[in-house]
């Protein structure tokens, strides 16, 4: 099964280890079933950096692009509970990036992710779409692997919310995204290390500046688990 739905948000923040807990905890058993509860969202996962530091990934699989600017997304975003107001401004370094779907290749959740972000060079992107789905096919069917997507960011036109404020200000956003799961770290750090190097993604028409990391799974919801079937 591919990435379930046709957009997405995808997150990178890092929490202070003195706050780590709470925070877990009030992602878990609030914030996920809050946004699970929201019409178009199908599931949310939450990912730990693999070497144990403050980083966190954070993907909503959503069932459209609209949904991004739906009434009740909005208007959570908008009204955020006393819990969220406090742990909000505890997501630093906070990347945000309301996406639609390019590519979904495999499925399923693994124990383990490799994220991308990164941007075409000018004029190449038609040929990094192709190397992507190239890679996709091989990486969703190898010993190891398991799901391969692409995300392109497309931010919606939508007033700063109060979390947004609550945070700082404005967030900062990817441009193209690689979320590739599996279930063995080893396979995930090969394609880290050789379809993704700088020297292959340079040749490929990847503009220089990439960023990868590996994150374990530490989380995950779906809509139907709240017995809530998803519109």
């Amino acid at each position: 099964m591919p990435m379930l739905g046709k957009a997405a948000v995808a997150m990178w923040w890092n929490i202070a280890p003195s706050q780590r807990a709470e925070f877990e905890d009030w992602h878990s058993h609030e914030h996920f079933p809050e946004r699970m509860g929201i019409p178009g969202f199908l599931r949310g996962s939450r990912w730990a950096s693999v070497d144990g530091g403050e980083g966190f990934f954070v993907m909503y699989e959503l069932d459209c692009y609209e949904t991004l600017t739906s009434e009740g997304y909005v208007q959570r975003l908008n009204n955020p509970t006393p819990w969220s107001t406090k742990m909000m401004p505890q997501h630093r370094d906070m990347v945000r990036s309301q996406c639609i779907r390019v590519h979904s290749s495999g499925g399923g959740i693994g124990q383990y992710a490799l994220t991308l972000r990164f941007s075409p060079a000018h004029g190449r992107e038609a040929e990094v779409s192709v190397y992507l789905a190239e890679v996709a096919e091989s990486f969703a069917k190898s010993p190891g692997g398991g799901a391969f997507h692409v995300l392109r960011t497309e931010t919606p036109q939508v007033s700063a919310t109060k979390e947004q404020q609550i945070r700082g200000g404005k967030d900062t956003v990817a441009d193209w995204i690689v979320i590739a799961i599996g279930y063995d770290l080893e396979t995930l750090q090969t394609l880290q290390h050789e379809a993704f190097s700088a020297p292959m993604m340079e040749q490929r028409g990847f503009h220089p500046g990439a960023l990868s990391d590996t994150y374990q799974l530490a989380y995950a919801l779906t809509a139907n688990d709240l017995g809530r079937t998803a519109q």
